[in-house]
């Protein structure tokens, strides 16, 4: 989650999924199978396999699929064990960048990442070199269309919602995790259907970028996200919205 706009980033990550809609779902299925292992196959008592659900759902992922990923991770089926990991680094101009994953061989991934870091003048950091920058808040975000001011507000301030930013193309209501869920359930039990709703890692401070090194980091942000062992990359860039326009339309 970075500094700049969050309407262009799901703009610009949008078009990235659509191409890679095979890895995508290789994601998915992954943290389907791990949040089932480490909390149970339920999604009404396990909050990490609901989002994976959702995001799953969200991508038209076959329910086949779901079900099965579901049961590899509670061991109903056999199926490749995974274990999380974090990577922290540095990307172009100083951006913090937290890394998180599942992997089969950590060694292999961390090595595929280090090259990336390397690839994009960016470079690895040690444990806790920028995790403590980032704290987690709920993220929704709706579209304009879809609702009035007025109406969000009722529904999420009510619900426990922290506050609501708006622009243009449209509204990201800001939660505790802890309210994450109830204000997310009260949006769509009231008829609104987010465009993303997630648990995310937020900085608190953003490092400005605009020209060479705004596409440099746009590109390793998108090398990362294409890495199948990859499942969330948290940044603190700002970028600006002609770059993203730029990286968008290439």
């Amino acid at each position: 989650m970075s500094g700049h706009s969050k309407w262009h980033s799901i703009k610009h990550k949008k078009g990235a999924t659509d191409a890679k809609r095979g890895k995508l779902f290789t994601k998915i299925i992954r943290e389907l199978t791990i949040a089932a292992r480490l909390g149970g196959g339920d999604p009404d008592s396990n909050p990490r396999l609901r989002t994976a659900v959702d995001k799953a759902k969200g991508a038209n992922m076959p329910a086949d699929n779901i079900t099965r990923a579901i049961k590899k991770g509670t061991g109903e089926l056999e199926g490749t064990t995974y274990e999380d990991m974090t990577i922290e680094g540095y990307g172009p101009g100083g951006v913090a960048l937290l890394i998180e994953g599942s992997t089969d061989n950590r060694n292999r991934t961390i090595s595929e990442i280090r090259h990336l870091f390397s690839k994009y003048n960016g470079n690895l950091g040690n444990p806790g070199s920028v995790a403590y920058m980032f704290r987690p808040r709920g993220i929704i975000s709706i579209a304009a269309e879809k609702t009035t001011e007025d109406k969000l507000m009722e529904v999420v301030l009510e619900a426990g919602a922290e506050d609501i930013q708006t622009e243009a193309e449209g509204f990201t209501v800001l939660t505790t995790p802890a309210d994450f869920e109830a204000v997310r359930d009260a949006v769509v039990k009231a008829g609104i259907e987010p465009d993303e709703a997630e648990v995310k890692k937020v900085a608190d401070t953003s490092v400005p970028l605009d020209g060479s090194k705004a596409q440099q980091m746009l590109k390793l942000l998108d090398a990362l996200e294409d890495q199948e062992d990859i499942q969330n990359v948290w940044e603190n860039s700002d970028i600006s919205a002609e770059d993203l326009e730029t990286a968008a339309a290439g």
